[in-house]
């Protein structure tokens, strides 16, 4: 039965849980509800300015399409709209990746991910802005919904503000360091980033392939499990529920504690305070000492980002750098002087910290860790810092 709370909103503020419950029975039609989020999107696109490409004819001959399937063939996302990321191929909308040199690049098929969507009923709404190649800290005009003087944070500054605003309940998003937490902190809004290689990358523009993961925006922890299922991302030896009292929280103030603004530490007192007063037990847990020093903690993961966004972005370097943005041509002419010999030591500290943090990890819940150093900054030259994101990217613990 339709969840009457859903049926009191207007369609574009529905959840994504909340607007399948509508679509699966067709209480109401695909048409309508994209009905509804294009003429969001119009209300709002011209200050938010979250979308690359968006093709009203487009919505509306998928949203007919889907609701010709009959009910006993609807998949489990049947009509939720949801956004792509910009760095992802769709088959039938521009891929461009935020760069001047791809502009009309029409790809021939979806990628992965897309089509995994796809194939469980989504309605592929349209491609979000990224910075370029998800790389650089500045680049598409994206403002924050709430404040639009300041960032939506990047590289995922599209899906993020698109997801908070109202015109989607879902977006892709892919995270190298912190191009999806730290924009859906800034915005208001929930997100997984899940295990590195749960979700394939096939027909993603890879940056970092030790790094990249494609990850998910939505606005209630319902819908990222929704998604999460959709990708088939269960664990048979993980409990489906547990009780907060039965929690056993580690607090890990990380080597970037310091970087902290009084937003981030006074969240944190929250957080904390919240899960002891429903009974949790938490605990502040140091990182061994291996994962201590910030300054060769920060180099070591510069340089395996550097050293193999250098790889990815030669073709495009040779094909038109003069195009490229500096950041890029940066990488690729190695101006900060990368050696070989660092790259392997780099890649070598990796691997001997992961398994630290995988033993640290195996004997709590959960490990609460800020999203961003502080609210969204005011401009949108800056995206914000990654501090406090690049250490869980990389140490991925599982």
């Amino acid at each position: 039965m339709p969840d009457m709370v859903a049926q009191t909103k207007p369609l574009h503020a529905l959840t994504a849980t909340e607007a399948l419950a509508l679509l699966q029975v067709s209480s109401v039609s695909i048409k309508d509800y994209a009905l509804y989020l294009l003429a969001r999107v119009q209300e709002r696109e011209a200050t938010v300015k979250a979308w690359a490409y968006l093709d009203p004819k487009l919505v509306l001959e998928q949203a007919r399409s889907l609701d010709r399937i009959s009910p006993d063939r609807r998949g489990p996302l049947h009509g939720v709209a949801v956004g792509i990321k910009d760095i992802m191929n769709t088959k039938d909308m521009p891929t461009e990746f935020g760069s001047p040199i791809y502009k009309g690049n029409r790809p021939l098929f979806d990628a992965s991910a897309v089509s995994i969507l796809r194939t469980a009923g989504a309605l592929i709404f349209g491609k979000t802005r990224t910075s370029e190649f998800a790389v650089a800290n500045c680049g598409p005009p994206t403002t924050n919904p709430h404040d639009p003087a300041r960032t939506p944070g990047g590289s995922s500054c599209g899906s993020a503000a698109a997801v908070a605003d109202l015109h989607v309940p879902l977006c892709l998003g892919v995270q190298t360091g912190g191009s999806v937490i730290r924009p859906a902190s800034f915005t208001g809004v929930f997100a997984m980033k899940p295990t590195h290689n749960a979700v394939s990358l096939e027909g993603s523009k890879p940056c970092s392939p030790t790094f990249d993961t494609i990850s998910f925006f939505a606005r209630s922890v319902q819908d990222l499990q929704l998604v999460a299922d959709v990708f088939a991302l269960g664990s048979h030896d993980v409990p489906e529920k547990i009780e907060v009292d039965k929690m056993s929280i580690a607090l890990i103030k990380t080597p970037m504690w310091a970087q902290a603004g009084p937003g981030t530490v006074v969240a944190m007192e929250e957080a904390t305070s919240i899960l002891e007063k429903e009974g949790a037990t938490v605990q502040q847990v140091p990182l061994p000492d291996a994962i201590s020093q910030t300054a060769a903690l920060k180099r070591m993961l510069k340089v395996i980002i550097s050293g193999e966004a250098r790889v990815t972005f030669l073709k495009e370097y040779r094909m038109d750098g003069g195009n490229l943005c500096e950041e890029i041509r940066n990488l690729v002419e190695n101006t900060s002087n990368t050696t070989a010999k660092e790259q392997q030591e780099a890649s070598d500290a990796l691997a001997r910290i992961r398994p630290l943090v995988d033993k640290l990890a195996v004997g709590y819940t959960a490990i609460p860790a800020p999203s961003a150093p502080d609210e969204a900054p005011l401009g949108l030259k800056d995206m914000g810092s990654p501090a406090f994101n690049t250490i869980w990217t990389a140490c991925d613990p599982r």
